[in-house]
């Protein structure tokens, strides 16, 4: 029996052989091993007929019986037949070549039967691998750290291969056990860290495959290598085999989402492929491959319209992940060490700057990252962390992220969160976050799957955010396009689907085809016809201005009074009886009439209506102090108010020979005011007098001023080679620098002045 408190690596066992004899043996050896064969695993049927259900549901019972024992052996026992038994290691290896992925998971057919049998394989394989990686299960029962590694190390029970497909099949759910699991792995072999190290360039030889396929080239890597000759010939996303393009679209799906699961579990592993300059060559090829394929899983004629929806989807997923993935690769080497207060942060922030201006070039990429994690944000928190910060680089960098919007031809998304470092935090991922400790099935749920455009939060987006209203050439592009790929909704639904999503048709899509619609837009009709646009009333009902209602009034009126209406001179008028006609004179005399008649006391008579109403009673609150005095009646700078001048009837209204009695009496009048103005000077005064009244003026009013007047400078100076003043040098200085204001170093600003006045023909 295996002695207590000592390493399986080191206990031996005595055992009785067949003929009766005892042998001691180490307690992992071959000859331990049961003789047992485990199958290998076949994925669920695609389609569910009774045949292929019971086939299945036969083999995985096999799978789960088998799997069952394997973990109720002990400790020696279940070591020895992990190491040894090679159709054990062909079952685990099946499955996590053929289990189901997330996406696929939703094409299944949905079998009550198949869907309990998967999960029970798969929470039992889960276990086995969970159980492989642990060196120590209790105090009695453990491995010697170094032998362990060397033992799951030489016997292949795990390699880099086979944790990314650990950490793409039972990731979500499962995330902490699963950081533990390969974190003792890595820890307790250290020759995991190099292989990784080898791993990523056929990680990024992936990408380059997809650009082959696809006719493309990357600005990468394989950039500089020549051309082929029948490059040209080589067919292209849209001129490829439509099953040729369903292979790489799942190609990139299954790699894009491998590769964030295990750097979203092992965190550790974003140095490695940041050491392959995996974030700049992952940008590129999703600048130069994601719109040719977008465009051909758009355009082309699929016969199974079911087909070209879950290539739509994957498409997007591979997007979404491919731009999470570059934010984790960003936050774990260059983000988290500033959040953490390491010794140089300014060094981890120039790298995070310079990895933003990398990205100004890649216009899509940059919209598409800033619309699931805001660069603003990123830069405020930097600026937080770092005052010192260069504002004018960041600027910089907010520019050319707004400048790529705009060439993409997208709005960009408006939030009245303010970006500030919580909710930068709080948006994070990490291992960290709290994941329930039970295996978790895949699918359950988690984070549901958004395409590329759809990477915020639809309801965040919503709420409280004013939409920018689009044209009607424009809304009717968002409408045309929708169309092509979902010809069977109505334009009416189309609209208040682009309504609720800020007009981007790329989130409509998106929703539509994973069924992620608002619970308002799932209630209204999907082939709802666009409504009838109401016809606006005319401009000219509308119309109001000064002229409504007159008697030419056209817009109001149908019937005008022609007779008032003429061009030129009228027919049967003369010129002479119309000038002579003063008719309209006689009707204002007799409105001055009443002006002519001036009195200045008014006589009441006893008995008059006036003395009935007591206008002569004293009035005792009657204020009668200068009633006496008549105040600026007799002042001498005119003529006393007390001659009140007659009333003058207006020149028009005068007759004949009143109105030439009046011209003469005016030009007598101004005769004698001529000749009262006996100072006026009929010379010209001197000029030397007018110089000097000049000077003493302005004198005068610099002196008020406090002005001094500029003394006279001195820049010749004594003869060379005896020293110059202070003096001097001081007025050199100033002439040097104030001797472009004069001269003939202003001649270019003057010229211009004399062209603007128009001195100089143009």
């Amino acid at each position: 029996m295996a002695c207590a408190q000592v390493p399986l690596d080191e206990q031996q066992v005595t055992e009785r052989c067949s003929l009766g004899k005892e042998r001691t043996l180490s307690a992992l050896h071959p000859e331990r091993k049961e003789e047992r064969i485990f199958m290998p695993y076949k994925p669920p049927p695609e389609e569910c007929t009774p045949a292929e259900v019971e086939e299945f549901l036969e083999h995985a019972r096999f799978i789960t019986d088998d799997l069952e024992w394997l973990l109720g052996l002990p400790h020696d026992k279940f070591w020895c037949q992990v190491v040894f038994d090679e159709s054990l290691q062909r079952c685990l290896d099946s499955y996590l070549q053929h289990a189901p992925r997330g996406l696929d998971l939703t094409a299944l057919p949905s079998s009550p039967a198949v869907a309990d049998m998967q999960r029970s394989v798969h929470r039992l394989v889960f276990l086995t691998f969970l159980r492989m990686a642990t060196h120590k299960e209790s105090k009695e029962n453990f491995i010697t750290p170094a032998v362990f590694g060397e033992i799951i190390y030489n016997n292949f029970l795990f390699d880099i291969p086979k944790i990314l497909d650990l950490c793409v099949l039972f990731g979500k759910g499962n995330s902490q056990l699963l950081h533990k699991m390969i974190e003792n792995i890595f820890t307790q072999q250290p020759s995991y860290y190099n292989d990784l190290d080898e791993t990523v360039p056929t990680v990024l030889q992936v990408f380059d495959t997809v650009l082959e396929k696809c006719g493309l080239r990357c600005e990468g890597a394989t950039a500089m290598q020549p051309m082929k000759l029948n490059g040209h010939k080589q067919p292209t996303a849209m001129t490829m085999n439509q099953q040729d393009l369903v292979d790489i679209i799942l190609y990139l799906c299954d790699s894009t989402t491998t590769i964030h699961a295990f750097l979203d579990i092992f965190p550790a592993a974003c140095s490695s492929f940041h050491s392959h300059s995996f974030i700049s060559r992952l940008t590129s090829f999703y600048e130069t491959a994601v719109p040719d394929l977008e465009l051909s899983v758009r355009k082309r004629n699929f016969d199974d319209k079911s087909l070209q929806e879950d290539l739509w989807q994957r498409l997007s997923h591979s997007c979404r992940k491919m731009v999470e993935t570059v934010h984790l690769l960003l936050h774990h080497t260059c983000l988290q060490p500033i959040l953490e207060g390491s010794e140089n942060m300014q060094t981890f922030a120039d790298e995070l700057l310079q990895h933003f201006t990398y990205f100004l070039p890649e216009k899509r990429f940059l919209s598409d990252y800033d619309e699931q994690f805001p660069i603003a944000e990123d830069i405020s928190l930097l600026q937080q962390a770092l005052p010192a910060i260069d504002e004018t680089r960041t600027s910089y960098l907010l520019q050319g992220v707004e400048s790529a919007w705009d060439s993409v031809g997208r709005r960009k998304p408006q939030s009245q969160l303010q970006p500030n470092a919580s909710s930068f935090l709080s948006a994070s991922p990490g291992p960290a976050c709290s994941i329930p400790q039970e295996v978790r099935e895949p699918g359950d749920g988690g984070e549901s799957l958004r395409g590329a455009e759809a990477m915020l939060d639809s309801s965040l987006k919503r709420n409280n955010v004013a939409v920018c209203p689009v044209s009607g050439a424009e809304l009717e592009s968002l409408l045309s396009c929708i169309r092509d790929l979902l010809p069977d909704l109505g334009e009416g639904f189309l609209l208040a689907c682009l309504q609720e999503y800020d007009y981007n048709s790329e989130l409509v899509i998106n929703n539509i085809l994973e069924n992620r619609l608002s619970p308002s837009l799932d209630k209204l009709d999907r082939a709802m016809p666009r409504p009838v646009k109401e016809e606006l009333p005319s401009v000219l009902s509308n119309r109001s201005n000064v002229f409504d209602d007159d008697e030419f009034d056209v817009f109001r009126r149908d019937q005008v009074d022609m007779s008032c209406i003429w061009k030129g001179r009228r027919k049967g008028e003369n010129t002479r009886e119309m000038l002579n006609d003063k008719q309209h004179i006689a009707e204002q005399r007799a409105r001055y009439k009443a002006y002519e008649t001036v009195v200045d006391e008014v006589i009441v008579e006893p008995g008059s209506s006036a003395a009935t109403y007591g206008l002569d009673d004293y009035d005792d609150e009657y204020d009668d102090t200068y009633d006496m005095n008549q105040v600026g009646a007799n002042d001498l700078d005119g003529d006393s108010l007390l001659n009140r001048r007659p009333f003058t009837v207006p020149q028009v209204l005068r007759k004949g020979n009143r109105l030439e009695d009046e011209e003469e009496s005016d030009d007598e009048e101004e005769e004698e005011t001529l000749q009262k103005n006996v100072n006026r000077d009929q010379f010209v005064q001197d000029p030397a007098v007018l110089r000097e009244r000049a000077a003493a003026r302005r004198a005068a009013m610099q002196q008020k001023k406090g002005f001094r007047p500029e003394q006279p400078s001195d820049v010749v100076g004594r003869p060379k080679g005896r020293g110059q003043t202070t003096e001097t040098l001081l007025d050199r200085r100033k002439k040097e620098t104030n001797k472009s204001r004069v001269a003939n170093h202003n001649r270019r600003t003057m010229a211009d002045r004399k062209r603007n006045k128009g001195m100089i023909p143009s």
